[in-house]
């Protein structure tokens, strides 16, 4: 989820998993995949870099796995 602020200033709280497209008009518009959409202050380069933010906290922790790690030979 990441925090956006609308045109008349309250804040708007945004799954990134769904937002399928960002259009910079004079504001900026996040069109989601759900249908819905949002005019927000954020320019796109604030939107997609509270979305690559996002998605690097989510995805810190999993690691690739190695499933021959703890194989023994036999």
């Amino acid at each position: 989820m990441i925090h956006l602020r609308r045109l008349n200033g309250t804040e708007v709280v945004v799954n990134a998993e769904l937002i399928e497209s960002v259009e910079s008009t004079p504001d900026t518009v996040i069109n989601l995949a759900t249908g819905n959409r949002y005019l927000v202050r954020d320019t796109v380069d604030e939107v997609v870099a509270k979305v690559v933010d996002y998605r690097k906290k989510v995805y810190a922790e999993k690691r690739a796995v190695n499933p021959l790690e703890f194989y023994e030979k036999k």
